[in-house]
């Protein structure tokens, strides 16, 4: 499998342009500063994943938002400066959203012309703006697709955006994921690349139950995890949360942790990646500040060891705040463990 070189170590700066609790200028303008770029190519990453929502940068109407796009142009600045790449995702996209809630009727997205015409134009007008950084950037199309009777439709719509970005740049790089929000397990129903420069995406937070235990969105989630743990726990926690496929590989492999856990998860996307001779990339992964630090430093290390097996690129959620950020509190007794972890294990 090919790998996605410049975007095998990096971190989210979810919470800045996406997903933000202020939208006061001084929150936008002090969230992330240049230190904090210069702070993570320090620590050896190469790349930042800079989610962005569309009525960060366009009006309702589509009119731009000049103060929004000066966001995204400082970090490109502070990103060449300290020799990172970026991947520019579109976090959320007028009609659509992943967060329940964020949108009503967010499946609307996928049978309203108008709405899709819209993403269509997000995606011109970024291109337009940002193709020419292309040497350092790599666009990726939109954050999680959730519902997977959308599959092939999301899939017509993704082919639509990807003709638009080529009409610009013939050699953007192009990042795409697939349903049940951007699952590994749905990588294989994503289409073959029409080129070379289009990156399979997902996310991983497998298993669930523990990376994401006590969490405020994720209903039937408020338990105490340890990574490794209980097998019949984990089977258990994974069926409650609806992770009936993750349950069955946890019980078919007779163990709640470990590289080879990761690997058996993989192993599709993986062997679809190869097929079509594509790059893959997990462009967030992570443990939230509720579970026991330690614990949340084994499962990192064994996910890092089988993404540095197969050349997978990846991204960790996430650098601040948003319930698992890696600069704040919970993460300051092995941060540096983390940090070296996600590092070292790029350097084969």
């Amino acid at each position: 499998m090919r790998k996605f070189n410049g975007y095998q170590r990096g971190v989210n700066l979810g919470g800045w342009l996406s997903q933000r609790i202020s939208t006061e200028p001084e929150y936008m303008d002090s969230f992330i500063t240049e230190d904090d770029v210069k702070r993570i190519a320090g620590w050896g990453f190469d790349h930042v994943r800079l989610p962005v929502d569309y009525d960060v940068i366009e009006e309702d109407d589509g009119r731009p938002v000049e103060s929004g796009h000066k966001h995204i142009e400082d970090c490109i600045s502070w990103c060449r400066k300290y020799g990172l790449n970026i991947v520019l995702d579109l976090h959320k996209s007028y009609g659509y959203m992943f967060d329940k809630g964020a949108v009503p009727d967010a499946d609307r997205f996928f049978t309203d012309q108008a709405l899709q015409d819209r993403f269509i134009l997000t995606w011109e007008n970024l291109i337009s703006r940002y193709g020419s950084d292309h040497d350092i950037i790599a666009f990726e199309l939109l954050n999680e697709v959730v519902n997977p009777l959308y599959t092939e439709k999301w899939n017509d719509i993704a082919d639509r955006a990807i003709d638009i970005i080529r009409s610009h740049e013939k050699d953007a790089i192009i990042i795409l994921g697939g349903v049940r929000n951007n699952s590994v397990l749905s990588v294989p129903s994503l289409r073959r690349p029409r080129d070379s420069r289009i990156v399979y995406n997902f996310h991983c937070y497998e298993p669930l139950c523990f990376t994401h235990q006590k969490a405020y969105w994720v209903d039937n989630s408020d338990f105490d995890l340890t990574y490794p743990g209980e097998l019949s726990e984990y089977i258990e926690k994974s069926r409650l949360l609806g992770e009936d496929d993750i349950a069955d590989v946890i019980e078919e492999l007779g163990q709640t942790s470990g590289v080879e856990f990761f690997e058996k998860i993989f192993a599709p996307a993986i062997d679809y990646a190869k097929k079509m001779d594509a790059m893959l990339y997990c462009g967030e992964y992570g443990v939230i500040d509720r579970a026991p630090a330690a614990d949340a430093m084994r499962w990192i290390s064994d996910i890092n060891e089988a993404f540095a097996k197969y050349g997978i690129g990846r991204a960790l959620w996430n650098y601040k705040e948003k319930d698992f950020g890696l600069i704040d509190r919970h993460y300051d007794g092995i941060r540096d463990d983390v940090i070296k972890t996600m590092v070292i294990s790029n350097e084969s």
